[in-house]
């Protein structure tokens, strides 16, 4: 349970003000279909977070237990440092001839998610907790409470939203569970 409810804290905390909830926003103004750009969103992360979630188990049955904890443990610290730097959308998707929203929804979202903040979250928790499923559940469904309120009020509702404070939050979070697996890794924690 402790996988799930870390996972689903800390995305949705981190997904506050990330690029692609911006893209979700801009996908929403863009085709005025909100159910199917969720529907969307979900698959992609489904697809994105359980490729993530196995290439964190992945690392965990490479490493040294004992390597691993120290690599969590600073890797957790770096997400910290990682989530204060607010993030932005470079440029809006261009219109995807011939896709349906759907298509395009699921296209845009599965690449913008590749390499960022929650798809590395994503990895470190699966190395770090025993239950792919959990954490990959977890994950996704703190995508969606960040994006689909996102999709269904838009920009109007997400700049009234402190982001800053809410990414300091999830800074906070990631360094505790960094400081407390790097305790646990040099024996200060036991077990």
């Amino acid at each position: 349970m402790d996988a799930f409810l870390v996972s689903v804290g800390v995305v949705a905390l981190g997904e506050i003000g990330d690029k692609t909830q911006l893209l979700a926003m801009m996908l929403a103004a863009r085709y005025h279909r909100p159910g199917l750009i969720c529907l969307g969103v979900l698959i992609a992360t489904l697809a994105n977070h359980a490729l993530a979630g196995l290439a964190g188990q992945l690392v965990a049955r490479l490493l040294d237990p004992d390597i691993l904890q120290w690599a969590l443990g600073i890797s957790f610290l770096l997400m910290a440092g990682w989530l204060l730097i607010p993030d932005r959308l470079d440029e809006a998707p261009r219109p995807m001839r011939g896709l349906g929203v759907l298509t395009a929804t699921i296209t845009l979202f599965f690449l913008a998610e590749m390499g960022d903040k929650t798809q590395v979250a994503t990895v470190a928790l699966a190395a770090r907790y025993d239950s792919l499923t959990a954490v990959v559940g977890g994950s996704t469904l703190g995508m969606m409470l960040a994006n689909a309120p996102a999709v269904y009020f838009g920009a109007r509702a997400a700049d009234r939203l402190p982001a800053r404070l809410i990414h300091g939050i999830a800074a906070a979070l990631f360094a505790v569970l960094g400081g407390a697996t790097l305790l646990h890794a040099a024996g200060g924690l036991g077990g």
